[in-house]
């Protein structure tokens, strides 16, 4: 696993980034909303993070971090029908946000946001068409084989697995999948996982251990409530009685990610991800790039968060 940056007589800091989406393919539909979200996290997430990996590597920084794929996203990044689907939107995200540069021509400070956003939608092309050659699985093995950043799997359909319980062949099914899975697109077998919604359960480590897997990580209370109680609380992780490792979320970490009233999702700083002119703007003028003309998320968000 990935620890990084030992910091100086404290320990050691470990990062984690968790990427999940569920799986949507609607081979019969030309176009379908939920599909949208998987387009929309590829040009908000995945290829940004692979460009900060790549720039990091290309400038020789030593770093270190985890991240997890679910088996659906990999399966969905793997998928040509929707990657020519995720083109076919980058390029109608482009040309609407052409259109928005002369709508705004005369308002200066939206003006700027939609110069903004066209040319991210430019870099983002770039970087999927050119640089990725519209593989971005194989941009993912490259960096893993890179050895700074360390993969690990999750659950095969991302199931609540103390739910599960009772039926041990189900978690069995989802953690082999899981794992199947990772190797399948990175030829190596994942040392860890994510707990999906960071749920255990007793006996859960049994299955892990039947899995191959030898470290995962659950939600803070799981290890402020064990018995016998850590010493140094979810700041050391703890090993099970079946051999994994069990490393508990950072709670002021999570806080900041989540809490709408401590965290960035309520700080006036931070863009407002509701406030889209897919919602805003003229309907018919907006008409092309709405899936089947429903409102919805353009990805062009002109307001931060209000107080």
């Amino acid at each position: 696993m990935t620890i990084v940056n030992r910091a100086k007589t404290e320990g050691y800091l470990l990062l984690l980034l968790h990427a999940h989406l569920p799986y949507i393919r609607y081979p019969e539909h030309e176009q379908h909303l939920e599909e949208l979200w998987l387009h929309e996290a590829i040009i908000e997430s995945y290829i940004p993070l692979l460009a900060v990996f790549d720039d990091l590597l290309n400038d020789r920084t030593d770093f270190r971090i985890t991240l997890s794929l679910t088996p659906s996203l990999l399966e969905m990044l793997s998928d040509t029908l929707l990657m020519t689907r995720f083109q076919q939107y980058l390029d109608s995200r482009i040309e609407l946000a052409e259109r928005e540069l002369s709508r705004t021509r005369s308002e200066p400070a939206l003006a700027r946001l939609a110069q903004m956003y066209f040319d991210r939608f430019l870099r983002t092309k770039s970087l999927f068409e050119d640089t990725y050659r519209k593989d971005l699985i194989a941009a993912f093995r490259s960096i893993y084989e890179s050895g700074k950043v360390e993969l690990i799997t999750s659950a095969a359909t991302h199931a609540y697995l103390p739910l599960h319980m009772s039926e041990p062949a189900s978690v069995r099914a989802q953690l082999a999948l899981g794992v199947s899975t990772f190797k399948r697109h990175f030829a190596a077998v994942p040392s860890g996982i994510w707990l999906p919604e960071c749920g255990y359960a007793p006996g859960l480590d049994n299955l892990l251990t039947e899995a191959g897997l030898n470290y995962f990580f659950l939600e803070s209370h799981g290890l402020l409530n064990a018995s016998p109680k850590p010493k140094k609380s979810i700041y050391r992780p703890v090993r099970t009685p079946a051999g994994p490792i069990a490393f508990g979320r950072d709670t002021e970490s999570a806080k900041q990610v989540w809490s709408s009233r401590d965290g960035y999702p309520g700080d006036v700083d931070y863009r407002d991800f509701y406030r889209d002119i897919g919602f805003d703007l003229d309907h018919e003028y907006l008409k092309p790039y709405l899936p089947g003309g429903t409102r919805t998320f353009t990805g062009m968000k002109y307001f931060r968060i209000t107080g």
